[in-house]
């Protein structure tokens, strides 16, 4: 089923290619000519020149023959720009093709199976590689193979009889292990996606995996895929050993029985010493390399094109009854929620939540507290859309995040992680980055309202080169660069994950007063407790149920908020 949709896939983007097919066609047969004509000619020169001690006329037949290779050779150098032709408008078909499915899949938020972006065009790449070569050398197999059986049959069509025999023998063989071969080397790749995906969800968690020591269950999760990818390469590699059986049903019993049985069909007349010198030619020239081209290229190449084919058909496909778009719904308010959420980071772990209920309205201003390692970034991550909970929803203006689409989403919710990122450019594109139309007078005002003034004067003005990395930048101004950008921006919510943990307290409470005024919400990760004094609500967060209240009534009601005051006064 898989092998048919992607020759399905193959057939929709090989579409209108026929003139450069035709062209490959036409000079893989004007090439295939000398191997045909290359048995008849060689026995025509033994028993028309040599045997009868005629050996200018044995020369001349042997000329003809260096004059068709030449002819030949010909058609050799017109096949590869033929084979571009066809090949490489196929490979940008398809590369657009299966990069516009996975990034619907992604925005879309269905799964992709393995295929994120960059291995669907790795995949691309190796169909590319593999179906030029594999139509090289198929070639071979069909000009030569066909050439070398035709020039057989007019040889000798008792020797054709007996070789084609034993050849469809071989094929049979090969056919009948092949199912094994694309099975094995279907695993190969499902592995090799299977590390990409458990990579990436490390990486993307590498922060909590080291807050929560969970370094060697992630190193151990890696490990797992990478030694499941290299016991399917074993395998792969052990199936191989078929074609040695092949090879010799195809090509070295037939040369065998041909050889030992040369003299007596001599003798009795049967043969005369130029077919047999003319078909032992046609075996080791022409049916031999054929033979093995069958064998490595339906082996390795056909085979290789046919799962990667096949699991790009996958991305490209969409589920039955499935709609062309996901239609993407406008919130009509802006306040978060988070209704039933239920989340861990893998099937085993504990959750970091678990029927968590949460609503945060349009406008408030709402301090996050809680342990170290204990979810608060989790929960930033959740109300962004970064992660998706595995039951309940997270929903902004009563419409799940999934639904509101990955653009509007991004302009509506701003996260400013703890990690600044300034780039290489001016202090302006660096503080217009979230709101480029933004004029000389915004930005003025948000200088001012967040405390980057005295470094705007410092750099020189909002045109100053800041180099990469930051260059002469403090870690407390490339947070402030970061927090001004927030304060620009359009977005109806802003996240603070942390977000000024290098500034020291009073320049942490001026930004975040700033933030707070500028309108819509503002949910501040707390790095001190002054940002949950200055908050309307308070949600403190230990183990899998936060508890949400006002600094005073949590200060009252729960011992573990009111240890944690104190140990950031002291």
């Amino acid at each position: 089923m898989r092998s048919s949709a992607g020759l399905r896939l193959l057939r929709e983007h090989a579409s209108g290619r026929s003139p450069a097919a035709r062209r490959l066609a036409a000079w893989s047969a004007l090439e295939a000519v000398p191997v045909f004509a290359s048995g008849l000619l060689l026995a025509t020169a033994i028993d028309q020149g040599f045997l009868p001690r005629k050996p200018l006329v044995g020369l001349a037949w042997l000329a003809v023959l260096a004059v068709l290779y030449a002819l030949g050779a010909l058609g050799t150098r017109q096949v590869y720009p033929s084979l571009a032709a066809l090949v490489e408008p196929l490979r940008d078909s398809l590369i657009t093709d299966v990069v516009t499915a996975s990034l619907r899949r992604m925005i879309d938020d269905e799964p992709s199976g393995g295929a994120g972006v960059s291995q669907v065009t790795e995949q691309v790449e190796a169909v590319r590689a593999l179906l030029a070569t594999a139509i090289r050398n198929m070639r071979q197999l069909l000009s030569a193979g066909v050439a070398a059986l035709l020039g057989l049959v007019l040889l000798s069509p008792l020797l054709a009889l007996v070789i084609t025999v034993f050849v469809l023998l071989g094929a049979a063989v090969f056919a009948a292990f092949l199912h094994i071969q694309i099975g094995r080397y279907r695993a190969v790749i499902r592995h090799a996606e299977d590390i990409g995906e458990t990579a990436a969800a490390v990486v993307q968690g590498v922060r909590d995996v080291v807050v929560c020591a969970a370094e060697d269950r992630a190193a151990q999760a890696v490990a797992g895929a990478i030694d499941a990818q290299a016991e399917a390469l074993r395998a792969f590699a052990r199936s191989r050993l078929l074609r040695l059986p092949v090879l010799t049903l195809g090509v070295h019993v037939p040369l065998l029985a041909l050889l030992a049985m040369s003299p007596w069909l001599i003798a009795h007349h049967h043969l005369t010493a130029g077919q047999a010198a003319g078909g032992v030619s046609y075996l080791i020239t022409a049916l031999q390399p054929a033979f093995v081209v069958l064998v490595d290229a339906g082996g390795t190449l056909l085979l290789s094109l046919a799962v990667v084919l096949g699991r790009l058909a996958e991305v490209c496909a969409r589920p039955a009854g499935a709609p062309e778009a996901k239609v993407t719904i406008v919130p009509t308010s802006h306040d978060v929620a988070a209704e039933h959420v239920t989340f861990a980071y893998s099937p085993h772990a504990e959750p970091v939540f678990t029927d968590l209920s949460l609503r945060i309205a349009a406008g408030a201003h709402l301090a996050v507290v809680g342990p170290s390692g204990v979810g608060k970034s989790t929960l930033a991550s959740l109300l962004t859309g970064h992660l998706e909970p595995q039951k309940g929803d997270i929903r902004l203006g009563g419409v799940r995040l999934a639904r509101v689409g990955a653009e509007r989403l991004r302009r509506t919710i701003t996260l400013i992680p703890q990690e600044a990122y300034v780039f290489a450019a001016t202090l302006r594109e660096n503080l217009v980055y979230l709101r480029p139309q933004a004029t000389t007078a915004d930005l003025e005002r948000a200088v001012d309202a967040v405390g980057l003034r005295e470094t705007v004067d410092r750099l020189g003005g909002y045109d100053a080169e800041i180099p990469p990395g930051g260059g002469p930048l403090s870690q407390g101004e490339r947070q402030l660069i970061t927090l001004v950008r927030a304060h620009l921006s359009a977005a109806a919510v802003v996240i603070l994950d942390e977000a000024t943990c290098h500034l020291h307290p009073a320049a942490e409470a001026r930004a975040e007063r700033a933030l707070a005024a500028r309108g819509g919400t503002l949910i501040v990760i707390a790095h001190r407790i002054s940002s949950a004094q200055r908050a309307d609500q308070v949600l403190l967060i230990d183990g899998p149920r936060p508890m949400l209240g006002t600094h005073e009534t949590l200060l009252r009601h729960s011992p573990l908020y009111a240890e944690l005051v104190g140990h950031w006064r002291s």
